[in-house]
């Protein structure tokens, strides 16, 4: 199996990539008359797409494959691929899903929910900020720039995944193709230090450019005017030509070194509690005879009279409506100042200048007066010491890892609760009692946080992902958007070393604990036990192994039916959608469960072929570590007799490839009323021998 493993990881590097599949003459029936498909770009894999208006063609957009511009690998490993069209101001004419291979999305909750969520794009556009939020909102939620659809609960992966692809591979095509020179990756952005506190007078916040400031005379103002039919319209600014438009001052207090300084400090915890992780907080002063705020202006909005931009997309701000206080306990009066929030989803970087406009109108005419505008600039820019810049490959997959971090502490801690447990064998077994409550409360963690509530369920998937992405020539960088299997699979990894496979089959498994858990059950019920004979027992635990070769063989050479062969795992119906799926994989699903109450862990014994891939992988393991005595398997049988995974031979050795490292047999070994050589050395009043372990049995 070993051989036949690296021979396929050889096949893997040896074959290409993916590429798009349309054709014009497919892509015309998707986009019937009275539109036409043009001819393929020759410098760029995108079709235009022609309305024809009488005598006059008109270019209605592009449409194009997502996987010819961003091979984003999904959750399974392998790419989603999307058709795209998009007009010529970089709003979504249409998305469709042209390919995937999401578990939960293939026979999980099926596809309409994935088809639901590509369909709320239609309509929006390139230059709004869009962001996925789960919820029962069958529309997208507009809220000025920024736009929340909704997410797929128990899918957060596969739609932040198809969300990456989406806006990556579309605001590729609108670079080229229609002139876009902004957009980037919200999480590649900078960053504010929380931690980073210098201490300043407002006079030195000033000096040391930390406030900007804008001054605007009369002249300044007719100047921008100049030329235009708003020129000399201001009768006041032209017999005050030098008197002041507007003083403007603007900071980012929410810096902890400028908000901290310019702000008292009950000002500054008020501004606190109304900001989530990642907003900005704009403070804008000004004088003069031009206000930001006019009589109309509506508390809690954003200004039209000053707006922001970066990269050429307009970033919205929106008056928070606070009472605060300066540092020397000045109010901020609302006709003269204002705190503006900006929330994180905007993607403001702080490592680029932030591009204001005051924003100037005229009107020309009585009854139905022309408007004439002008936009004064300034910038406003941030010291590098202040911000963060993270890493080039900080994809979005950080967001992820942020927003799981209180997961992600308990895991590590009940992972080196295990570890701890595990090393210190002799404490942890010495004892039959205490061993049995310590096994089945951290059972029952493993299926109720890392599997129901944490979504921690290694899969064959995995390893059918991995190989996938290597055959086609792709990042691994999809795993990373799960951070609770990266975490699993990187302690499995270590302990493949430590103790083999096991480590993850008797103690992390999700499906395997609620296995032995309702075994348990069935035998404090009284529910009949069924042993098979061992010649039976050794036959059926190869079909596992046969099924993992069906599943890679299938992965690397027919990945259409790798979807259905995997299926034969119960964990998608068990544990990530926690029954509520179609009724032939409940019934499927549950009908294992049954199954182990009458035959121990009847799954993960005969027919994971998970289990089997990790057994493979476990011949890693560098010692032999379970304790064994001189008299097993030679007179003694007991521990072969009570082993319930049947993995003890006739000679007293443990086939580690099926042990579940339940460790029954340590506690028997330990035991003064459980082990045959103990009680009968006991009775001679001798001294117990332990047989060490020989050279040739390490691995």
């Amino acid at each position: 199996m070993r051989r036949l493993l690296a021979l396929l990881l050889l096949l893997c590097a040896t074959m290409g990539a993916q590429a798009g599949v349309m054709t014009q003459a497919a892509l015309s029936k998707a986009f019937p008359s009275p539109l036409i498909v043009g001819d393929k770009d020759a410098e760029l894999p995108v079709w235009p797409i022609f309305k024809q208006e009488m005598t006059s063609t008109e270019l209605v957009g592009y449409v194009f494959e997502s996987i010819d511009f961003v091979s984003l690998p999904g959750f399974a490993g392998a790419p989603i691929n999307l058709l795209v069209a998009i007009d010529p101001k970089g709003t979504f004419i249409d998305v469709q899903v042209i390919s995937h291979h999401e578990p939960v999305f293939l026979e999980g909750y099926g596809p309409q929910p994935l088809f639901n969520f590509v369909s709320q794009y239609k309509g929006l556009s390139l230059t709004q900020n869009i962001s996925i939020e789960t919820g029962t909102r069958k529309n997208a939620k507009m809220d000025g720039n920024n736009v929340r659809i909704d997410g797929v609960s128990k899918a957060t992966a596969s739609v932040r995944i198809i969300n990456q692809t989406l806006l990556s591979s579309s605001l590729a095509v609108a670079r080229k193709k229609l002139g876009f020179a902004g957009g980037h990756d919200p999480d590649q952005i900078a960053r504010v230090k929380p931690e980073l506190l210098e201490r300043h007078t407002p006079a030195e916040l000033f000096g040391k450019h930390l406030v900007t400031h804008l001054s605007l005379t009369n002249r300044d103002v007719e100047q921008a005017f100049a030329g235009t039919d708003g020129e000399g319209l201001d009768a006041e600014g032209s017999a005050a030509p030098d008197g002041m438009f507007i003083d403007l001052y603007t900071a980012l207090v929410s810096v902890p070194s400028i908000g901290r300084n310019l702000l008292d400090g009950p000002s500054w915890d008020k501004l606190q509690g109304r900001l989530e992780k990642g907003d900005h907080a704009i403070l804008v002063m000004w004088g003069g005879r031009f206000s930001i705020t006019p009589e109309e202006f509506t508390a809690g909005t954003s200004p039209e009279r000053l707006t922001l931009q970066q990269g050429g997309l307009p970033i919205e701000m929106r008056d928070l409506d606070l009472e605060l206080r300066l540092a020397d306990g000045t109010p901020i009066a609302p006709d003269t100042m204002k705190v503006f929030r900006v929330i994180a989803q905007s993607g403001l970087d702080l490592a680029k200048p932030l591009e204001f406009f005051v924003n100037i109108k005229r009107e020309k005419g009585v009854v139905y007066p022309e408007i004439i505008r002008a936009a004064m600039p300034y910038r406003l820019s941030l010291p590098e010491r202040f911000y963060d810049v993270p890493a080039g490959d900080d994809k979005t997959f950080a967001s992820i890892w942020r927003s799981r971090l209180p997961e992600l502490a308990v895991l590590g801690a009940a992972l080196l609760l295990l570890a701890g447990l595990l090393a210190q064998q002799r404490w942890l077994t010495a004892n039959a009692r205490r061993f049995t409550i310590i096994r089945i409360a951290f059972l029952s963690f493993t299926l109720g946080f890392i599997g129901w509530y944490a979504q921690g369920q290694l899969s064959v998937v995995n390893m059918t992902g991995l190989l996938q992405a290597l055959n086609d020539g792709r990042s691994l960088s999809f795993f990373l958007y799960d951070p609770m299997t990266v975490s699993l699979w990187a302690f499995v990894a270590v302990t493949f070393f430590v103790w083999g496979r096991a480590t993850f089959c008797g103690w992390l498994c999700p499906f395997g604990a609620l296995q032995e858990l309702v075994a348990r059950l069935a035998r404090v019920l009284r529910v009949p036990q069924l042993r098979l004979r061992t010649p039976l027992d050794a036959r059926l635990k190869r079909i596992k192994y046969l099924l993992l070769a069906a599943i890679v063989l299938s992965a690397l050479f027919a990945p259409r039916i790798t979807d259905s062969l995997v299926e034969i795992e119960p964990f998608k119906t068990a544990i990530t959608l926690v029954f509520v799926r179609s009724w032939p994989f409940v019934v499927y699903a549950v009908g294992l469960v049954l199954a182990s109450a009458f035959v121990y862990k009847f799954f993960c014994r005969y027919l994971c072929p998970f289990g089997a891939g990790l057994a493979v992988l476990g011949k890693l393991r560098l010692s032999k570590w379970l304790p064994r005595r001189a008299e097993c398997g030679t007179p003694c049988q007991t521990c072969r007799h009570r082993c319930d995974y049947q993995a003890i031979r006739r000679d007293g050795a443990i086939d580690y490839d099926e042990c579940f490292q339940c460790m029954d047999c340590v506690v028997i070994y330990h035991s003064d009323t459980q082990c045959a050589p103990r009680i009968l050395q006991a009775r001679r009043g001798l001294t117990i021998p332990v047989r060490a372990v020989s050279a040739g049995e390490a691995a």
